[in-house]
């Protein structure tokens, strides 16, 4: 079943499409560009704007994995309702606003960006804003709910967490502590930090501070890689080769605890190596 499908009017495509280039930013350097890219974001994804509404309900659906057929179903009804109640023209509006600025600032290309979940992401438009048959309208539903509770590689995590305090700061750093057998260095409470204190608001500061926190990790490897020591053991460059491998693939990889926990062993990695 195929139906048109408009990418520039698909609100998730727009974001996930902006987050790549604001990567690509980072990576490079450009420093005016990254800064003008979570300017673009925060406006016109920050709580409380249309744009952000209409994300996080996407996101509701295209995220979740491995639920039982009738929170699937739930979900499924509970979103299609609340996006009906969405304003369609001030959600058009602030689409036409956000394209032209982007088109204005950063050129045509960023359409061009790789999104993997971006069929995932169509389906749901479609459901969402399109006039469909009955039939499409089932169809479409069909595959959302097969989509949400096929078995997949990962575990369902959850969407949301309660207010965070400094109580459930110390309780996750002391968890950690745990499984590294000993204290968290600085630069790893600051990723757990910046973490923690991003549920419940926008997700946008918190993708950049990790992208950076990437990038300077990829730094420390190239500089590490360069030292004399390195360069007379094989066996610790290939290594260091396997490091900044991972490191391009955490780029890509979806925020979670898991994700996380990856990030901090190179952390750990590089410090050592660094010593």
């Amino acid at each position: 079943m195929k139906l048109k499908h408009n990418k520039k009017r698909n609100t998730a495509f727009l974001y996930e499409a902006l987050v790549k280039e604001l990567t690509k930013a980072i990576v490079n350097k450009d420093i005016e560009k990254k800064n003008a890219l979570v300017s673009m974001l925060k406006e016109n994804f920050s709580t409380g704007k249309v744009l952000q509404k209409e994300l996080e309900l996407i996101k509701t659906l295209s995220e979740t994995k491995k639920v039982d057929m009738f929170t699937a179903e739930r979900l499924l009804s509970e979103s299609v309702s609340r996006y009906s109640r969405l304003d369609a023209d001030e959600i058009f509006g602030a689409q036409s606003r956000l394209i032209e600025n982007i088109n204005k600032n950063f050129g045509k290309e960023v359409y061009s960006n790789f999104v993997p979940n971006y069929k995932h992401l169509a389906t749901i438009w479609q459901l969402f804003t399109q006039n469909t048959s009955v039939k499409e309208k089932v169809l479409l539903e069909k595959a959302l709910v097969f989509s949400m509770t096929a078995k997949g590689k990962e575990p369902v995590k959850a969407k949301q967490m309660p207010h965070v305090d400094k109580l459930v700061f110390k309780t996750v750093i002391e968890n950690f502590n745990k499984s590294y057998d000993g204290e968290l260095l600085s630069e790893q409470k600051e990723l757990l930090n910046n973490y923690i204190v991003s549920f419940g608001a926008n997700e946008v500061e918190f993708k950049v501070y990790l992208n950076e926190e990437l990038g300077r990790l990829k730094d420390e490897v190239s500089l590490l890689k360069e030292k004399e020591v390195m360069l007379e053991n094989k066996d610790l460059a290939n290594k260091l080769d396997d490091v900044r491998a991972a490191l391009d693939k955490l780029q890509t990889k979806k925020i979670n605890p898991a994700m996380l926990e990856k990030v901090m062993q190179v952390q750990k990695l590089v410090k050592e190596c660094a010593e």
